[in-house]
């Protein structure tokens, strides 16, 4: 889009934005030691079919890329048209994004991960408006799955508590739910927008007292609610947010591509 089309509403909606894609993951779960979103799916690799949707997104900031496992591989695959940072060490998915933080310069960031190849561009340019229309600090997907059985690596994502008022209160992960919200059919895909000084403020208050030692940007969430904000979601079909970890993830995604 050249300057002459530009349009109050791109500006609106499109200037402030920069998409980060996290992909600095080992493939070790798939059986492989290439970089996880070089793992190919349908012939190419992973992340190639989530970049083919970010491509459909008008943008001023060129999307950055946190990479790190083999982090020329990578690099080779995809060239120049990204802003790469390095992930030393992977302790994360909050961890990936504070490694990001010095090549970040949209006033907004949306938060994708290069190993989910079923995303849509007209869903994250949804998620886009919502988030400027609400002026929000933090926005973010929620999947309805009726029948995990179709889903089944679904089951075993954080379910989303809200109140009599819809609004969301509580993120509970699986491994922390009591029998009633494991019943919850609302989950979190872990998909995130964010205005980038308010996260860059508070990101540091992640923790990662857990088995893992990580720092998980889902935690975000408890930190915004701690500090009276509002989440604001948007409903997406859970096809779309389908990750791609294992063998028999790749094997079933073939399937419903």
């Amino acid at each position: 889009m050249g300057r002459a089309e530009w349009t109050p509403q791109f500006i609106f909606y499109y200037m402030r934005n920069q998409i980060l894609i996290l992909a600095a993951g080992k493939g070790a779960r798939m059986g492989t030691d290439v970089p996880k979103v070089l793992v190919q799916f349908k012939q190419r690799p992973l992340i190639l079919h989530l970049l083919e949707q970010v491509e459909q997104i008008n943008q001023l900031a060129k999307p950055v890329i946190v990479v790190g496992y083999k982090y020329r591989q990578v690099q080779d695959i995809l060239g120049d048209g990204f802003i790469y940072a390095y992930q030393h060490q992977q302790l994360g998915t909050g961890h990936a994004v504070m490694a990001a933080e010095g090549q970040i310069v949209g006033n907004n960031i949306l938060v994708l991960y290069g190993d989910m190849p079923f995303i849509k561009a007209e869903s994250l340019k949804k998620l886009m408006r919502l988030h400027h229309e609400q002026n929000s600090n933090i926005s973010m997907f929620t999947a309805s799955v009726n029948d995990f059985s179709a889903y089944p690596s679904m089951n075993f994502f954080g379910r989303i508590i809200r109140d009599v008022y819809k609004n969301i209160i509580k993120i509970t992960e699986y491994k922390d739910a009591m029998p009633e919200e494991r019943k919850i059919r609302e989950v979190n895909p872990g998909i995130y927008m964010f205005n980038s000084t308010w996260l860059y403020d508070n990101i540091h208050k992640l923790q990662n007292r857990n088995a893992q030692g990580e720092f998980y940007l889902t935690d975000m969430v408890e930190v915004a609610i701690a500090a009276g904000e509002t989440i604001h979601s948007l409903s997406i079909n859970p096809k779309e947010v389908i990750g791609i970890n294992s063998p028999e993830e790749l094997q079933a995604a073939e399937k419903l591509l």
